[in-house]
């Protein structure tokens, strides 16, 4: 039995080396794969990994520069015009179980011209992995091959896919600044972008969470005594905060029948503003309105500087030092005291 066999078929050469388990393709290594089992796990495996959209630009570009690798080749033979080259290529596609392929409308002054693939490889195994749609391999593979033959970059466009129940694919071929390379960046910033928006999200949904922390444990209303409440004042108050203080505050007044509503201000010591005595002043005149007295402590002698360098009068309150004062005034009104 003879184990180093050498055929020449359509012009190829095919060689077959058993003992050294080597096949050759045009004198080159090769290797053989079922289409519909071995090549589908690979390209399922690699989906499966990688995703369908990284898997598409994979495969695109990988097609793409082994194309280029061939244009480049045929480009190299000396005395064949690009009718005779492509006719090389058709047959050493067709040798190879590339399936049929034909070049139409070449148009070397415009450089552009349509391919016609029948049952290739690609679309047998689409047919395997049950896809409706064809793949980009070959499509991109012979954009490849246009590049390197004509030196300049080629592009496509799909006309019509076989897999879609035509007889064939059609595939439009020209000049373009598209590159794989643009195509890559183009993915990585899509991915980027998702994952920016992913986190946004997140954020947004962690700040939504926070918020509603900051309504529950920000400036509590406390029962302290029978009709006493004290609401101490914390941090910085924005335009949001402050209508949820005044609105959440006066909501709760009648609530606990409160006549004396104790303003705890020690938390404002480095925070008080114009808008902050703003506040205090709108609260405690909201509070008068429904009969309820309001009483500030916690005021020290640096924040009583501060306090008389804004435009607004307290005055008009009861201010103390420290909220056990305040709260033994409040009580003294109605002649109770603390034993």
């Amino acid at each position: 039995m003879d184990l180093n066999i050498k055929h020449k078929i359509a012009g190829i050469d095919f060689g077959w080396d058993v003992e050294k388990g080597k096949f050759t393709y045009e004198g080159e290594d090769a290797v053989l794969f079922w289409i519909s089992s071995a090549m589908k796990t690979f390209f399922d495996t690699i989906e499966e990994v990688s995703g369908e959209e990284a898997t598409t630009l994979v495969l695109e570009t990988t097609g793409f520069r082994q194309g280029l690798l061939v244009g480049e080749y045929f480009q190299n033979i000396k005395g064949k015009s690009l009718e005779e080259i492509s006719s090389l290529i058709t047959n050493t596609y067709a040798t190879a179980g590339w399936g049929v392929a034909f070049l139409n409308e070449i148009n070397l002054e415009e450089k552009t011209l349509l391919v016609v693939l029948k049952d290739d490889w690609e679309y047998k195994m689409n047919i395997a992995q049950g896809k409706k749609k064809g793949g980009p391999f070959l499509p991109a593979h012979y954009a490849g091959i246009f590049s390197g033959l004509l030196k300049t970059n080629m592009w496509y466009k799909v006309r019509q896919y076989q897999i879609e129940g035509h007889d064939y694919s059609v595939i439009e071929y020209f000049q373009s600044d598209i590159t794989v390379q643009q195509n890559i960046h183009q993915l990585a910033r899509s991915k980027e972008a998702t994952q920016i928006q992913h986190l946004e999200a997140l954020v947004e949904d962690k700040t939504k969470e926070l918020k509603e922390l900051v309504k529950t444990i920000s400036s509590p209303i406390i029962p302290v005594l029978e009709d006493i409440v004290v609401v101490p004042l914390l941090g910085k108050y924005d335009e949001e905060r402050s209508e949820e203080l005044i609105v959440k505050t006066l909501n709760n007044l009648p609530k606990y029948k409160v006549k004396y509503l104790v303003l705890d201000l020690t938390g404002l010591d480095k925070d008080m503003t114009n808008h902050t005595a703003s506040l205090i002043e709108k609260l405690g005149s909201a509070a008068k309105l429904i009969g309820t007295d309001t009483i500030l402590v916690g005021i020290t002698s640096s924040l009583g500087q501060i306090i008389s360098q804004t435009d607004i009068d307290f005055s008009k309150f009861q201010c103390f030092q420290t909220l056990q004062h305040g709260i033994h005034y409040a009580l003294a009104q109605n002649g109770r005291k603390i034993i």
